[in-house]
C-alpha cells in the first residue's frame, strides 16, 4: 500500500497546532483500537498507520523535517515512513503513546467490549555506535563486529529478577491492575485519573525474593560481540539500525536498539560526489596531443584501460557509466559514475633538445589554437567562475 501523507492520515491542515493533532490521533486510534476491532488486521493497519503519523507531526523537530524533506527525510538522515509494521509492534506504540488514552499502555480498560489489560513491558534503551568506512567498503558493503558493553539477561534468574523458587504475588497497592486512581475535587466535581502503580511499574505483581544478583532488575553489566551489516551505498551521517542489539529490558522486556553512524574515511585517489566518485586523470602533453590509451583505477582495485582521442584537451571530462557507488536500499536506485576529470601535464623543466623542439613547434599553426578552440576555452573558465 503507498504510503500517505502524514497529514491526510490524521485528517488535519498542514497548519493544525499541536492539541489539534494530538486530538485527531486519539480520535482515529479509540477507532481502530484492537480491542474494539480484535482480530481485524485491516483495523490493526490503520491503528498503526496513524501512530507512525503522529510519532513524526507531534515531535516539532520531526514535524519540520518532514514538512521540508517529506518521507526521505534531510540527507544523510535516516528519512520517515519506514513504518511501525516491522521492527515496532503494539506494546511498543502503547508505551509510547499510552497517555492518549489516559490509561496505562493504551488499553481501554474494559471500556470497549471488556478489552483487557496489558501486560507491562520494559523496553531497554538504545546503544549508538560510530563506525568509519573506507571507499571501498561503502562500495560493496560490510560486517563490522563490535564487542559492546551494555545491560545483558542476569546469568543468575536468567531475567526473571527472582530468585529460584521465589514466585511473584499479587501487589499490595494496586491489587493486580496495575494502575493506582486518583480522584480529586474540580469545578466540574469529581475528576478520576489513573497512572502507573509506583511499587509493581504497572505489572500488577511484585517479586517475593529478588534476585541477589541484579536486585530484581533482570539485567547485569556484561560485554556481547555484536555483528552488524552495513549496506552497499551508505553515506557520510547516514544511520543504521540494527534492532535488538541495544541494552536488554528489564525483566525480560524488550532490548533496544543499536544504532550505527557512519562516517567516511578520505581517499587519496578519488573525491565522492553522491553516487559518483571523481578521478582526476593527470596526462602527459604526447598523448593528449597524439591520442592513445591509460589505465584509470576503480574503487575495487582494478584498473580500466581508456582510450584517449587525439587533440584532447584539458578539462574534458570523461564519463564511465555504472562504475561508482550503489545506492543505498530505500535513497534511490541503480549505480553511479566513475567521473575522469582530465588535466595536462606541463613539465616545469626541460632538456635544450626538449626546448628546441618545442620552439621550433611554437610557430606552428596547430600549436597556436584556432579561434573556436579559444572561444571554447574562454566559455569553460568563464562559466566555473560564474
Amino acid at each position: 500500500m503507498a504510503k500517505r501523507d502524514y497529514y491526510e492520515v490524521l485528517g488535519v491542515s498542514k497548519n493544525a497546532s499541536e492539541d489539534e493533532i494530538k486530538k485527531a490521533y486519539r480520535k482515529i486510534a479509540i477507532k481502530y483500537h484492537p480491542d474494539r476491532n480484535p482480530g481485524n488486521k485491516e483495523a490493526e493497519e490503520k491503528f498503526k498507520e496513524a501512530a507512525e503519523a503522529y510519532d513524526v507531526l507531534h515531535d516539532a523537530q520531526k514535524r519540520q523535517q518532514y514538512d521540508q524533506f517529506g518521507f526521505s527525510g534531510p540527507a544523510g538522515a535516516g528519512g520517515f515512513g519506514g513504518g511501525f509494521g516491522g521492527s515496532m509492534n503494539m506494546d511498543d506504540i502503547f508505551s509510547m503513546f499510552g497517555d492518549i488514552f489516559g490509561g496505562r499502555a493504551g488499553g481501554f480498560g474494559g471500556g470497549f467490549g471488556g478489552g483487557q489489560r496489558r501486560p507491562q513491558q520494559h523496553r531497554g534503551s538504545d546503544l549508538r555506535l560510530k563506525v568509519r568506512l573506507s571507499l571501498s567498503e561503502i562500495a560493496t558493503g560490510v560486517t563490522k563486529k563490535f564487542k559492546v558493553r551494555k545491560d545483558i539477561t542476569c546469568s543468575h534468574c536468567h531475567g526473571s529478577g527472582a530468585e529460584a523458587g521465589s514466585g511473584t504475588e499479587t501487589c499490595p497497592t494496586c491489587h493486580g491492575s496495575g494502575v493506582i486512581t486518583h480522584t480529586t475535587q474540580s469545578i466540574f466535581g469529581m475528576m478520576q485519573t489513573q497512572g502507573v502503580c509506583p511499587t509493581c511499574g504497572g505489572e500488577g505483581t511484585v517479586i517475593k525474593n529478588k534476585c541477589h544478583v541484579c536486585g530484581g532488575s533482570g539485567v547485569e553489566k556484561g560485554e556481547e560481540v555484536v555483528e552488524i551489516k552495513i549496506p552497499a551505498g551508505v553515506a557520510e551521517g547516514m544511520i543504521v539500525n540494527v534492532p535488538g542489539k541495544g541494552n536488554a529490558g528489564h525483566r525480560n522486556g524488550i532490548s533496544g536498539d543499536i544504532q550505527v553512524f557512519i562516517t567516511e574515511e578520505e581517499n587519496d585517489t578519488f573525491v565522492r560526489d553522491g553516487n559518483d566518485v571523481i578521478y582526476n586523470l593527470l596526462l602527459d602533453f604526447p598523448t593528449a596531443a597524439l591520442g592513445g590509451d591509460v589505465e584509470i583505477p576503480t574503487i575495487e582495485g582494478t584498473k580500466l584501460k581508456v582510450k584517449i582521442d587525439s587533440g584532447t584537451q584539458p578539462g574534458k571530462t570523461l564519463r564511465l557509466r555504472g562504475k561508482g557507488l550503489p545506492a543505498v536500499q530505500g535513497y534511490g536506485r541503480g549505480m553511479g559514475d566513475l567521473v575522469v576529470n582530465v588535466s595536462v601535464y606541463v613539465p616545469k623543466t626541460l632538456s635544450r633538445e626538449e626546448k628546441e623542439a618545442l620552439t621550433r613547434l611554437r610557430d606552428s599553426d596547430n600549436f597556436k589554437g584556432d579561434s573556436s578552440t579559444k572561444r571554447s576555452i574562454f566559455e569553460r573558465f568563464k562559466n566555473y567562475f560564474n
